[in-house]
């Protein structure tokens, strides 16, 4: 989502790498757009640093805080000399009102992360890789409007890296659980698919998993 000269130096700031754009849980008052470099979100999970994403240019980060008018869930750190356009609350307002044709693709942006983020910390929460990797493939489906009790062979464009993505886990240790379930018949493990064999099953396992949670 690239803007024009007007909007850069209004609103433009620039981050050299390993800067710090904000950190998890500190109050939120900004949201960026990404407009050149790449920005790192990582999480606090079991007192572990987790890797949650890697921005790119077009990128909007850092709305949740806007929107919830909560701390920040997240730190983004940035990897590369980064560019980004930075909006507060008052000139958001005066960003939307200025652009009306923005505004309604930074309310559709604003929306599709709201999912995703309830989504992840959801996946996040569960108590070991297997169940994550399970609930990953359950959020695809739901994303797809696929039943998570369907048992018949179901096909995801989704490579490893981007479940271990969703999962903010390390590559290879989901391509161990990725081959396990392909040694067990669970899955047909391909370079730019997955197919899943029985939802059900997985749906079955986080389930239980997350019962569990609840009664500790």
């Amino acid at each position: 989502m690239k803007m024009d000269s007007h909007m850069i130096d209004k609103f433009g700031v620039t981050y050299q790498p390993g800067d710090i754009l904000f950190c998890e849980y500190e109050p939120g008052n900004e949201f960026y757009i990404l407009q050149e470099g790449r920005v790192k979100v990582t999480k606090i999970v079991s007192d572990m640093e987790k890797a949650l994403d890697i921005l790119n240019p077009g990128d909007i980060f850092g709305e949740m805080a806007i929107l919830e008018d909560q701390p920040r869930s997240a730190t983004a750190i940035a990897m590369d000399r980064v560019k980004v356009l930075k909006f507060n609350k008052e000139n958001f307002n005066l960003l939307l009102q200025g652009n009306p044709q923005l505004a309604v693709k930074l309310l559709r942006v604003f929306s599709n992360r709201i999912y995703d983020a309830k989504r992840k910390l959801l996946i996040l929460s569960l108590p070991d890789i297997t169940s994550k990797v399970c609930d990953v493939f359950l959020m695809l489906a739901e994303n797809r409007n696929i039943s998570p009790k369907t048992t018949s062979a179901t096909t995801f464009s989704s490579t490893t890296e981007g479940i271990a993505n969703w999962c903010g886990e390390k590559v290879n240790k989901v391509k161990d659980v990725l081959v396990s379930f392909s040694n067990t018949g669970k899955i047909q493990l391909y370079e730019d698919r997955i197919i899943v064999k029985n939802l059900y099953e997985m749906f079955r396992l986080v389930k239980s998993k997350r019962q569990a949670q609840a009664q500790e």
